[in-house]
This record gives structure tokens, C-alpha cells and sequence, in this order.
């Protein structure tokens, strides 16, 4: 087929679904322009973008609760009775032999700019630890090694970016010599993109030869991960399990025997942790079962009179709140990505979308001007033939790094990173000094070869200094 027909064929398809203003600039064109910019449309999902629109960007509406719909069961932090202490217990040996055994893999999702930081670059470029001020990327890197080196295997980590940030993370990871990891073992992918629209419906131009596109959110995650070859890597290494968790949250257990053993004894496919939310509008999504399927709704579409709803103790009834922790299995992934294809609901949001004008004029608004799309991860429990949820403590594994002020804010991260191994060296009963507030007056880092989890503090008591009032303390 010549370029002519190929043109005339992506002319008929764009007036057909009204977005024959894209040709506006064809003629301005070079011929590697133009054979670039067919690819770009013939690359759009028509169908599924004009199946959505309607509601999701003309309405605003990007979500509905309905059917039967009540609060999500949950396994507690701790046991509830002795039955369950036993189960915890069979639960963490099955996941320290599936980690052990190579089962398991990290997944990140790291397509974002440090942008609202105030840091140029990607957000697990960010230095966060409150001593050694490691950067995400370190702090992951290192609690990969670390557990290979307690479990003696090897934990493969795949890691997600954007067209935004790909080039720059990756370079940052070969200065870096893979922070000590076997770049074999670290495997990067871009996620896909969504193209932009204005209020109209319009698909907005970037450029004249360019569609105005923005990644496709941490949805887009579990369908990078076939296309990019990830999924067919981890078949190769034996991989059965993937810890996926997103690059904001220094804090997190990526490896969590307890919870890796849960998913598995409940033959569960996709499953979460979750905490118990600060108020009724905290803003994480909210772990919800809508016709008997774990789902989560977000915080923004949750209806008021449900979102106080309390308990005779006066507990929220929709009290568990998502913190994108989750473990997914593979042959999960594998099946989404069948032949039927996988397509997670999309959610708007409404953004200022630097694009041309129809003169060719690069405007960049002052205002929301468009809507961007995005699906997410979390829209695939439903999915799942079964899913649990496993609550964990705020103190112990939630410290997203979002914000340079207010809430979610790095400074926040820090002192909640320093109060975790605080408490973890108070729990094995090593004295510190406090000030009047009760806070410790002194400043801990704990580096993950040092410990994992506040139990692997115990067997390195010995190594530890004498801490004094104001010490900074880094223990590796």
C-alpha cells in the first residue's frame, strides 16, 4: 500500500470519528514526518476512546458505585486469634520458600517527574533518606540485594518509565554501576501513552507531526509489562509472583513473606494492602466489594453519605485505604493480555496541555485547557478470580513522597523513615534518648543490609554504637 492511500484511508478514519483536524499541517510536512505521524494514529484505539467519551469527558464522570456494595474483609496486621496466628505463621514460611526459590519479582512504577518536588528529573532520582539522603532508586536497589542475599537468590526487578523519563533513568542507573545490582537482572520498559483531548473532544497536536500525548497511568502497567517482553522474561527465570508497588514510597516491605504467603494460600491472583484511612476523605482509593469482587473506588468518587458511613463503634464503615502495594501473578497478567485484549476503565483528569493552535501557534495555558485519560492498576481486582487484602500499619510501610509542602510532603518521609528504625532498634529493647514530646532525639537510618524488618534488628545488637541526644546514626 502507497503513502497516498495510506494517507486517504487515516483521512476517511479521522473524519470518520471527527478528528480530521489532525491533517490540518500534512502539507507542511517532511516525508519522515508525515510516515511518522500515520503511525501515531493508526496506533490510536478509536473504538475504545469513543466508547468512553460520552461520559468520562463531556460529563465528568469517570466512575459509578453500584450494585451490592459493601465494605471489603481483610486480613489484620496482626492475628486475630490463635487459628489465624497459625495461619500466619504457615503463610510466612510458603513465602519465605517462594522468595527463596526465585518465585518472586519487584515491579515498579517509576514514569514520573519530581516535578511537584521541585526537583528536576524522575521521582526516584529524589534524595529522601533522612542520614545518608539515598535516593528512592538506592533505597529500592538496596532492599533488592539485601534480600538476596538473605534469602541466597537472586530477586529480578522490573522497572516501568515514561517516554518522559526513560533515557534520563536509565542513564541514571548505568552512572550509578545498577547501585550494585547485576544489570542483568534489572529490566526497564516504558509504559504506553493516551493521547490528549480538549472539552470538544479533540484530540490535541504537540507539534505539527505530533499527537499531544501523556503516559497511560499505572494501569497501562500490567499491558507494558507483556508488551515490553517482561512477562516472557519472568516465564524464562521461573518467576511466578510480582511485588508491584509505585516510586513515591521509600518505606514499603517490597518482599513480605507474610504477604506473599497469604495470596498464595488463598489462591488469590491479584491481591493489596491496605491501611486503615485517618478520615472519611483521606485521598487513597477506598477497598470496597461491589458484587462480591474486591474493588476500589477512588477517594473523589466515593459518595459523602458513604464515606462517613460508621460502624455502631464508630469506626468507618469504608475504613481501608489503598496504598498500590499489591502482588500479582503472572499467568494473571498473562490472561488479561489474551486474545480478547486488556482495556481497564479509563479516569479523567482535567489538566493544562501545552499544544498548537489551528494557526500553528504553541500555546501554553494558564488554565485547564483538556483532559487527559489514564487507567489504573487497581481496576484489575475485579478481575481476579479470587483477591485479598492484608492490612499494614502506616508507621511501618507508608511514606509516599508527593508533595514539597503539605500533605505527602519529602520532609514528612524523612522523619517517618527515622521514626520506623527508631522504634524497630526500641523493640529490640535498645534504649534511646527522647525528647519531651516522646520523639527520639536523634536521627536513625537504617540501611536495608542492616535490617529488613524490625525482627532482623535482634541478631545485630552487637553492632551497635552508643546513642546520644542530636547523633545522627546510620546502621549498614
Amino acid at each position: 500500500m502507497g503513502t497516498q492511500e495510506i494517507f486517504e484511508n487515516t483521512r476517511k478514519l479521522l473524519e470518520k470519528h471527527n478528528q480530521g483536524h489532525l491533517l490540518a499541517f500534512w502539507e507542511q510536512l517532511s516525508d519522515q514526518q508525515k510516515e511518522a505521524f500515520l503511525g501515531q494514529v493508526v496506533a490510536l484505539d478509536f473504538a475504545r476512546l469513543e466508547d468512553y467519551w460520552p461520559n468520562l469527558a463531556r460529563n465528568g464522570v469517570s466512575a459509578t458505585v453500584g450494585g451490592d456494595f459493601t465494605a471489603a474483609p481483610s486480613y489484620g496486621p496482626v492475628p486475630a486469634d490463635a487459628e489465624q496466628r497459625d495461619k500466619y505463621a504457615r503463610a510466612r514460611n510458603v513465602g519465605a520458600e517462594l522468595i527463596s526459590a526465585g518465585k518472586v519479582a519487584a515491579f515498579v512504577v517509576a514514569g514520573g517527574q519530581a516535578t511537584r518536588l521541585g526537583f528536576d528529573g524522575p521521582k526516584g532520582n529524589f534524595p529522601i533518606s533522612p542520614v545518608k539522603n539515598k535516593t528512592l532508586f538506592q533505597i529500592f536497589a538496596e532492599f533488592i540485594a539485601a534480600t538476596g542475599e538473605k534469602y541466597h537468590t537472586v530477586c529480578p526487578w522490573y522497572i516501568m518509565t515514561s517516554p518522559l523519563n526513560h533515557t534520563d533513568t536509565r542513564e541514571i542507573f548505568e552512572a550509578n554501576d545498577y547501585y550494585g545490582l547485576d544489570g542483568k537482572n534489572v529490566f526497564m520498559f516504558q509504559q504506553g501513552t493516551l493521547p490528549n483531548f480538549d472539552f470538544e473532544g479533540k484530540i490535541l497536536l504537540a507539534t505539527k507531526d505530533r499527537i499531544a500525548c501523556s503516559p497511560d497511568g499505572h494501569g497501562g502497567s500490567l499491558t507494558a509489562l507483556y508488551r515490553s517482553g517482561a512477562i516472557e522474561d519472568m516465564k524464562k527465570r521461573g518467576i511466578e509472583y510480582v511485588s508491584y508497588f509505585q516510586v513515591d514510597n521509600p518505606l514499603l516491605n517490597i518482599f513480605d513473606p507474610l504477604f506473599v504467603g497469604l495470596h498464595v494460600l488463598d489462591g488469590a491472583e491479584m491481591s493489596s494492602k491496605a491501611l486503615l484511612k485517618t478520615g472519611p476523605k483521606e485521598r487513597v482509593g477506598n477497598f470496597c466489594l461491589v458484587d462480591g469482587k474486591v474493588t476500589v473506588i477512588e477517594y473523589s468518587d466515593l459518595p459523602d453519605e458513604l464515606a462517613q458511613k460508621r460502624n455502631a463503634d464508630g469506626s468507618l464503615v469504608f475504613e481501608l485505604g489503598s496504598i498500590a502495594l499489591h502482588i500479582i501473578n503472572t499467568s494473571f497478567i498473562e490472561k488479561l493480555n489474551s486474545e480478547a485484549g486488556l482495556s481497564l476503565p479509563l479516569h479523567r483528569a482535567v489538566k493544562k496541555i501545552p499544544h498548537i493552535n489551528d494557526r500553528g501557534e504553541l500555546v501554553a495555558p494558564a488554565e485547564p485547557n483538556g483532559i487527559k485519560l489514564e487507567s489504573f492498576v487497581f481496576d484489575a481486582l475485579p478481575l481476579a478470580s479470587n483477591s485479598l487484602i492484608l492490612q499494614t500499619l502506616r508507621s511501618e510501610e507508608f511514606a509516599p513522597v508527593k508533595n514539597a509542602t503539605g500533605v505527602d510532603n519529602a520532609e514528612t518521609a524523612r522523619k517517618m523513615i527515622a521514626a520506623r528504625a527508631a522504634a524497630w532498634l526500641e523493640t529490640a529493647g535498645v534504649p534511646l534518648p527522647r525528647k519531651p514530646d516522646g520523639s527520639a532525639d536523634c536521627t536513625i537510618e537504617i540501611a536495608p543490609s542492616f535490617a529488613l524488618e524490625k525482627d532482623d534488628v535482634k541478631a545485630k545488637l552487637d553492632r551497635l554504637p552508643d546513642i546520644k541526644p542530636k547523633d545522627n546514626v546510620y546502621l549498614s
